[in-house]
């Protein structure tokens, strides 16, 4: 029973198993026809009739066809030591189709590499009898100098003597080796991508661009090549005579980086979503650039300046005609001087009110604390006047004869013995003078 049950569990188990196979297959031959990445897109428009250029500019598609291959990819370690100042020593390098080459003689049947390193990707150092010597930090780096390729791993390598002691653990940077001394040690570098390990006796058909127009609704698969051009310097052209004609790439491409399109005679026709496909199979390179091409109606040029057409009513020609009105704008050094002139004018304006204030204030405190100059003139006036009023009535009253109420008869006699003051008049007297 318990057989019967495992065949029933592994037939379900199959026919589940075959369609999701199909399915993924399907989906990867479907991303494998479109593996290009779109990496950018733009939206061109111009003119019809004229000529435009869709630029498709790509640096990573610049690399020189070296026959030299074993100086292609090389692989060399180097060590850091603490002491001193982390001086760098080169250990060992190796060359894609060359031989190792180990740098010190205390090294020499003591350190190596892997003869197969390239092929199975494994580049890691293999140190034997290990000494206190060999203590530092170790850099494995791997070029690939015509896929401009880069990388590097670090390990740190420490000796002890206590058995005990021995581990391998990662700090968080880099993996830490702690080993026994007199003990044989494998510094791991390990690298599987097939850019280390492939090479293809094909090279002319590594790098290639095409471009590619496609309709409105149509997948980019499905789009109408118009151009490819390989690395060989090959260029292949499609479509009719005139679209050939019309549309074409420079052939120092590959040498200058740059595959742009150029279309000329620009029509209507020729509008649509444009894609330039740049492939390097062996450094893994397939990025696609997208232009939306609109075509615009055409630029006329007038030669000679528009006309009226004739009317009979001639008032309704100038009705018609044009206004042109010039509007001269300041230069923009003087745009500093009328608020500056706006400023001291009203500076100027403020000053004259303080001024007038001032000068009211000035007067009426005058006022205040001299009042007693005008009421002595006004008093001396008023005396002046009682006075010359006193003298009259003095006069008149000499002229009268006095009458006194005397009290007793003793001061009455006193009065009538004493003459009476002579009236002299002088005008007669200045006239006998004369005389």
């Amino acid at each position: 029973m318990k057989t019967d049950r495992e065949d029933f569990i592994l037939q379900t188990f199959l026919l589940i198993h075959i369609p999701v196979v199909c399915l993924v297959a399907a989906v990867s031959g479907q991303s494998d026809s479109s593996s290009s990445v779109v990496v950018a897109g733009y939206n061109v428009s111009a003119p019809a009739g004229s000529r435009v250029v869709l630029q498709c500019v790509s640096g990573r598609m610049v690399w020189t066809r070296d026959r030299v291959r074993d100086r292609q990819r090389v692989l060399h370690w180097d060590l850091y030591r603490a002491y001193p100042d982390y001086a760098m020593e080169r250990v060992v390098d190796m060359f894609s189709a060359g031989d190792q080459r180990v740098y010190s003689s205390y090294n020499m049947g003591r350190v190596g590499l892997n003869p197969t390193a390239f092929k199975d990707g494994n580049f890691s150092l293999v140190i034997k009898d290990v000494t206190m010597n060999d203590r530092g930090l170790y850099s494995c780096n791997l070029h690939h100098l015509y896929c401009h390729l880069y990388e590097t791993v670090r390990v740190q390598l420490n000796v002890t003597k206590s058995r005990r002691k021995e581990q391998r653990f990662w700090d968080g940077h880099k993996a830490v080796y702690v080993v026994l001394a007199g003990s044989t040690v494998v510094l791991p570098c390990i690298n599987r991508r097939s850019v280390w390990t492939d090479w293809s006796n094909e090279e002319e058909d590594q790098q290639v661009v095409h471009w590619d127009r496609q309709s409105q609704g149509v997948y980019h698969d499905r789009a109408d090549r118009l151009v490819d051009l390989y690395a060989s310097g090959e260029q292949r052209s499609y479509g009719p005579l005139f679209l050939q004609r019309k549309m074409n790439i420079s052939n120092q491409a590959f040498a200058e980086g740059d595959f742009s399109l150029s279309i000329s005679d620009l029509q209507p026709t020729d509008q649509g979503l444009y894609s330039c496909h740049l492939h390097h199979h062996y450094c893994g390179l397939h990025e696609r650039r997208q232009f939306q091409v609109t075509v615009e109606p055409p630029v006329i040029q007038a030669t000679q300046p528009a006309k009226a057409l004739p009317s009979e009513d001639k008032d309704s020609t100038k009705a018609d005609s044009t206004r042109v009105i010039n509007v001269i704008l300041p230069d923009q050094r003087h745009h500093f001087l009328l608020p500056l002139g706006y400023v001291l004018t009203s500076f100027l304006l403020l000053a004259f009110i303080i001024l007038i204030i001032v000068l009211v204030t000035c007067r009426r405190k005058t006022k205040e604390f001299y009042p007693q100059s005008s009421m002595r003139s006004s008093r001396s006036q008023s005396s002046s006047e009682e006075f010359e009023m006193d003298v009259a009535e003095v006069k008149v009253c000499t002229r009268e004869e006095p009458r006194f109420d005397y009290k007793n008869n003793l001061l009455k006699e006193k009065v009538h013995m004493n003459p009476q003051p002579k009236v002299i008049d002088l005008d007669k007297e200045m006239q006998k003078f004369c005389k």
